[in-house]
């Protein structure tokens, strides 16, 4: 434990969306414990928007990885200021680099046996094995490792800015991609909810996605391209949203929408929506991986629109404000 009255500290997170918003907690917990200290969060430049004017973080440090360029000012940016601590909450040889470039005191992270790529650990002068199922609450006890006295469940995020058209009345929001196919609903069932979802309720369904992306079969629904600003936009618009085990669903989550998650290979008690406000669907058969498939898996096929349809008819129904997440 670390017991500071000013802290300069590190947090090490680089990606990726999901990732992200899971560690907002966790850093706002290390700033309410040192009220006098001094937050900088090294971040890849494309997730930096999910940053933007978070009371608990006083400087961005962006990581341009492109060319050597590019890095050498990452460097540069990260070495002007002296840290007491860092932490590295993504446990990867990248993130575990990062850290030790900075020339910190100490450097806090996961015990190896909880990392992904177990060499990161070589880099950490402490070491966590956390107990915690969520990722969210592993987080938060990486963070009570490095002297955060109390766990402070907020998730800060930006207001988002307006892109492209979105209906003016309510919507459900659907963001169907997912860091590997494996986690994906397949592509056709958009279609079938859309026509359901506008004939008997008479809401349309409008699908997400980065510019340049396509949803093949996606039937009647209402395609929306965003970067993430208009992402967070359109989402806190939204009445309702569908998603996957992937970032949107978790800005969902952390913003307190109602809707649906639709888990498959992946466990929802691990990287489930955090907070209550969305209903998880998952097979009773599904077998837990993490393996990073390259075809649909087939426990988010069993899921049918049918299912889906009917569940978010309940949810728009019962129109809840949870109090789940602190935002």
């Amino acid at each position: 434990m670390v017991h500071l009255a000013l802290s300069r500290i590190l947090v090490v997170r680089l990606g990726a969306m999901g990732d992200i918003i899971h560690t907002l907690p966790a850093v706002a917990s290390l700033k309410h414990s040192f009220p006098g200290s001094r937050v900088t969060w090294i971040v890849e430049p494309q997730w930096a928007p999910l940053l933007e004017s978070n009371p608990f973080i006083d400087r961005l440090v962006l990581l341009h990885r492109d060319t050597p360029a590019g890095l050498f000012r990452s460097w540069r940016a990260l070495r002007a200021e002296g840290y007491d601590l860092a932490i590295d909450f993504q446990g990867l040889m990248k993130s575990a680099l990062s850290a030790s470039a900075a020339n910190p005191d100490r450097i806090f992270g996961f015990h190896h046996t909880q990392l992904r790529e177990r060499a990161a650990a070589l880099f950490y002068s402490d070491k966590t094995l956390s107990q915690a199922v969520h990722v969210v609450d592993r987080n938060l006890d990486l963070a009570a490792a490095a002297g955060a006295a109390s766990a402070l469940r907020s998730f800060p995020l930006p207001p988002g800015c307006p892109e492209g058209d979105l209906p003016a009345g309510d919507f459900v929001l659907a963001c169907p991609l997912a860091g590997w196919r494996a986690k994906q609903w397949p592509g056709e069932r958009y279609g079938v909810l859309a026509e359901r979802l506008r004939r008997e309720l008479r809401i349309p369904l409008v699908v997400n996605g980065p510019p340049g992306s396509s949803f093949p079969q996606a039937g009647n629904a209402l395609p929306h391209w965003s970067g993430l600003p208009g992402l967070i936009d359109a989402t806190r618009r939204a009445a309702a949203v569908l998603g996957v085990d992937s970032g949107p669903l978790h800005l969902a989550a952390a913003l307190g929408k109602p809707g649906v998650a639709i888990f498959g290979p992946t466990d929802p008690a691990r990287n489930g929506p955090y907070c209550d406000s969305l209903k998880v669907l998952r097979a009773p058969s599904a077998a837990t991986t993490y393996k990073r498939g390259a075809s649909i898996d087939e426990s988010m096929k069993r899921i049918s629109a049918g299912e889906v349809f009917e569940t978010l008819r309940l949810v728009l129904g019962e129109r809840r404000h949870p109090a789940g997440c602190l935002v």
